[in-house]
């Protein structure tokens, strides 16, 4: 059997300027302020050992506690929604729009205006940049500072996007970034948290060791969490460098995509809806009208896996999920409708020609 292609492999490229070279160097400073200059914004980074760490000490900085209620995008990865519980707090889940496939801004409204009536109000915001493509980011905070209400802003798979020209994970109270394996840069794992204010930063950072309080012995009046970054993986920030290199690879394999379908009648490649959204196209995706060709996406993905290619439907909303059934949602069913009818498709920075060819290939062939 032929290697298997990865839906997004691990790439960390190294060389001798990248490596480690002392254990005393502080590699997480150097990283978090290298991290600070590429975001092109007076943000106060904290590196984490993932972007959930993030999420839930975004949500703790916000105040959110036992029995809260935070909004939050649907369809997503777990991650954006698990630390809400982590907190105590109560998930409401927001249906995607069409465009962008996040966050819908009026269904978003509509469930603030919903629980304020209840007499609730919540307190926090979850916003997703789905598969590197930027949300409405613009309505979204203005209904955030409308109704003052923190807004959390998940970039985990945006790193290198930008709306109307600004970093994706600069738009929120707290941004997230996550450097996981899969992730357009690796440090094999890790996160960081994107602060707004000096404060928030130490705290953060308080939080992420232990809580251990100022003083010659250990003492701790708070519960604290083991979040922080360790400094040999901050010691490979050199994939800062190459992250601009990665995105226009991640980019060059969304127009391979394009033409392989341009074609096909019934197939959509996801793509930015104005030239206000530039995505890093972290994973390419596309929509399957079944009506149309005459096959489903899990028909395509089952003979993708035949020929040893890995695929993905897209994410399954969280009102969906088990462990959520019982959360309120709002909307209708466009993010149920992307999850039936989506695929993601093998998107890493390191595919080869080889790869294309062969992907090009079994698809022509199932066509």
């Amino acid at each position: 059997m032929q290697y298997k292609i990865p839906l997004s492999s691990s790439l960390i490229q190294l060389d001798a300027k990248f490596e480690i070279s002392s254990a005393d160097t502080n590699y997480i400073d150097d990283f978090e302020a290298s991290l600070g200059n590429y975001l092109q914004q007076e943000k106060k980074i904290v590196v984490l050992n993932s972007g959930t760490s993030a999420i839930h000490l975004s949500l703790i900085l916000a105040g959110v506690k036992q029995d809260d209620e935070v909004l939050c995008q649907s369809f997503t990865f777990s991650a954006s929604a698990n630390p809400i519980v982590y907190c105590g707090a109560k998930p409401i889940f927001i249906d995607s729009e069409k465009e962008t496939w996040n966050m819908c801004p009026v269904f978003l409204e509509e469930a603030i205006k919903n629980r304020m009536a209840a007499g609730v109000k919540p307190k926090a915001i979850i916003v997703v940049h789905l598969y590197g493509m930027p949300a409405k980011m613009e309505a979204i905070s203005t209904i955030a500072k409308k109704y003052k209400i923190t807004l959390i802003e998940d970039a985990a798979e945006a790193l290198g996007s930008t709306y109307k020209n600004q970093k994706c994970g600069t738009f929120g109270d707290f941004g997230i970034l996550s450097f996981n394996g899969n992730k357009i840069i690796t440090t094999s794992g890790g996160g960081a948290l994107v602060c707004k204010h000096e404060e928030d930063k130490q705290k953060a950072i308080f939080l992420a060791t232990q809580a251990r309080d100022n003083a010659p012995h250990y003492q701790h009046s708070q519960i604290g969490y083991n979040y922080r970054m360790s400094n040999v993986l901050a010691g490979i920030r050199g994939q800062m460098e190459v992250l601009d290199k990665h995105v226009a690879l991640r980019r060059k394999n969304n127009q391979f995509y394009k033409a392989l379908f341009k074609d096909v009648n019934g197939i959509t490649v996801f793509a930015a809806p104005t030239k206000d959204y530039f995505s890093n196209h972290w994973l390419s995706c596309v929509l399957i009208d079944s009506a149309i060709t005459g096959f489903t996406s899990q028909e395509l993905r089952l003979q993708l896996e035949k020929d040893n290619i890995e695929s993905r439907p897209l994410w399954k909303p969280m009102h969906l999920q088990p462990v959520f059934k019982d959360c309120l949602f709002f909307g209708t069913d466009v993010a149920e409708s992307l999850f039936t009818n989506g695929l993601c498709l093998p998107s890493g920075s390191n595919l080869t020609e080889e790869d294309l060819d062969r992907i090009s290939s079994t698809i022509n062939k199932f066509l």
